[in-house]
């Protein structure tokens, strides 16, 4: 799941990102308030900008030279939620030397792949992407290492697809009653029954209702990326492919 900013343009050389000085670790600000929250990652207030994507991957790529494991995700939502997802699990991926990398939709993945060179054999290669994006990955992976693969194989490969997107499986997850629970307590349960009032949502089922309020703001998607994902391992119902993905690696 891509948010804010450009894919980098056809033809690109993602690996040049390694050469970029390493950022210091950031605390993230929530794009709706203001408040910190530490994430190890880009920071939130960040995300939105015209490059953001560019410089999400060029923050992950100064640190792949000493990785053990690189995750190859979609965009920068997809980060969010596995580091919410491990940080709720007790797990520290920047100490593990784990990388997540927002690659800039899954059409970059093969050249991403290629970009790797002999890197890709020395570490762990895991990633995620959405249901629609999943052939996209799967031929990509298989010219990678030479064979044809099924998606049984990929999952064994560490490769996991959300069914239908993020946003689907954190909904489903969590369940609608936790969610709306969520908003109540974050302040948004007013505006959630209003945009349940308009005209062309009204009546519709409750799931389509949450997903379509979190895609209306990309501020908002961000903000509750992180907060469903520690809600649901919370709640012990953490995504399953986010939860395996983890696991693999």
């Amino acid at each position: 799941m891509i948010v804010g900013g450009p894919r980098p343009p056809p033809g690109a050389p993602l690996i040049a990102g390694r050469e970029l000085a390493e950022s210091p670790r950031i605390t993230s600000m929530d794009a709706d308030t203001g408040r910190g929250q530490p994430t190890g990652g880009a920071p939130l207030s960040d995300i939105g900008g015209p490059d953001a994507t560019v410089r999400a991957t060029a923050r992950a790529l100064a640190k792949v030279d000493s990785a053990v494991a690189l995750v190859l995700v979609e965009g920068i939502l997809d980060e969010i939620a596995l580091r919410a997802v491990a940080t709720a699990r007790g797990r520290d991926l920047d100490a593990e030397r784990i990388v997540i990398v927002p690659i800039g939709g899954a059409h970059a993945i093969g050249r991403f792949l290629t970009s790797l060179g002999p890197l890709a054999t020395r570490v762990r290669l895991a990633g995620l992407c959405d249901l629609r994006e999943a052939e996209l990955f799967r031929r990509a992976v298989a010219a990678h290492v030479g064979s044809d693969l099924t998606g049984t194989d990929m999952e064994r490969l560490g490769f996991h697809v959300c069914d239908r997107d993020l946003e689907d499986e954190l909904i489903r997850a969590l369940g609608p009653e936790e969610v709306q629970a969520l908003f109540d307590a974050e302040g948004d349960l007013g505006l959630f029954r209003q945009f349940q009032s308009q005209p062309a949502w009204r009546g519709r089922q409750i799931e389509a209702q949450i997903y379509r309020f979190l895609r209306s703001s990309g501020s908002r998607n961000l903000r509750y990326t992180r907060l469903l994902a520690e809600a649901a391992v919370r709640q012990g119902r953490p995504p399953r492919p986010l939860d395996a993905l983890l696991t693999a690696v």
